[in-house]
């Protein structure tokens, strides 16, 4: 296996007046590409934190966090926007969809921004909620469609441009428990099918589902256990 990222001694402050107040301390860890992992922290731990800097969405204040191959934290706004449409991969815990859009729309959109000609990104977007479980609900907006069918959508949106690394944000948060156990069983194929994952969860029963799991706490990030 290659490694597709890696954290050396991350640290980030953010300011309070004129303090800077730690919210990450000196994160060492790496992720091979294929591997599912588990992050695990109480609110406030620096779990979120640690996933916009691992998303191109913020930067460290010290040490090097390399992505791809590419270190992240002198790239340009837009390099780092490249990134997020073409090596990244996004769920959070709401869906978020486009309430205008159907699900099919939805699902395109990142191939939109890459300018993906519309015939071509509508047979790709197809093609990935039928692998979802949704080929019959692609002319349905997100108000006709359950909680678990919009977040299979999600993750049908996240995973259409082939993502190297797929992150997911407590993607079982607001589902109930067999749609849970549904989007699960779907980042469980996904990763099989050899795309790398990263989920961040507060639910102990969730992180054992991965491969690898962390612990963040205090802004400390440390291996819990390694996973059969």
């Amino acid at each position: 296996m290659s490694r597709i990222l890696e954290c050396q001694d991350v640290s980030k402050d953010y300011a309070r007046g004129k303090l800077p107040v730690p919210v990450l301390k000196h994160v060492s860890f790496s992720v091979e590409q294929g591997e599912y992992i588990a992050i695990m922290g109480p609110s406030g731990s620096g779990k979120t934190t640690l996933m916009n800097l691992l998303g191109c969405l913020d930067v460290p204040t010290s040490g090097k966090y390399v992505l791809d191959g590419e270190e992240i934290g002198h790239l340009s706004d837009n390099r780092m926007a490249d990134i997020r449409n073409q090596t990244l991969g996004f769920v959070f815990q709401n869906a978020d969809l486009l309430p205008g859009l159907t699900a099919l729309d939805n699902v395109a959109l990142p191939l939109l921004y890459r300018g993906v000609r519309k015939k071509e990104r509508r047979r790709m977007a197809a093609a990935v909620l039928e692998k979802v479980g949704l080929s019959d609900r692609m002319d349905f907006r997100s108000n006709q469609l359950s909680g678990g069918q919009c977040q299979r959508v999600a993750i049908a949106r996240a995973i259409v441009g082939g993502p190297k690394l797929l992150l997911a944000d407590e993607p079982t948060g607001a589902l109930d428990s067999q749609s849970g156990r549904q989007v699960m069983e779907l980042f469980r194929q996904l990763n099989e099918e050899g795309i790398t994952i990263i989920m961040i969860t507060h639910a102990p029963e969730i992180a054992a589902q991965a491969k690898k799991r962390f612990l963040i706490q205090d802004g400390v990030l440390q291996e819990e256990a390694t996973m059969a």
